[in-house]
């Protein structure tokens, strides 16, 4: 059965980083690319970023290019997102998604709050 656990989230201050993390289980994770989504209160889902099976290439939503990274270690089958310069516009839940057998999984999400 496919898992993936995403953790890191929390409060934190505009302007600073935060590093989320996703780690898969039940597949071959260096066989798959990797994304972020994220959900604000009231709002779709969003892509917020992916990562090819064999780290790169990568691409990111509009909003977040410049300011976020994705990376993988596939020895630890963990996909991160590090974010940097945050606003209180990336308060959100932030989901991993990863597409196996025909079908996406999704993590349960990480809050990530972006606040004075």
């Amino acid at each position: 059965q496919v898992q993936l656990v995403e953790s890191g989230g929390g409060l934190v201050q505009p302007g600073r980083a935060l590093r989320l993390s996703c780690e898969a289980s039940g597949l071959s994770f260096w066989i798959y690319g990797m994304s972020w989504y994220r959900q604000a209160p009231g709002k779709e889902r969003e892509f917020v970023a992916s990562i090819a099976p064999t780290n790169g290439p990568t691409h990111y939503g509009a909003s977040v290019k410049d300011r976020f990274s994705i990376s993988r270690d596939n020895e630890e089958n963990t996909a991160y997102l590090q974010m940097y310069s945050l606003k209180p516009e990336d308060t959100a839940v932030y989901y991993c998604k990863v597409h196996y057998s025909g079908r996406d999984y999704w993590g349960q999400g990480t809050q990530v709050t972006v606040s004075a």
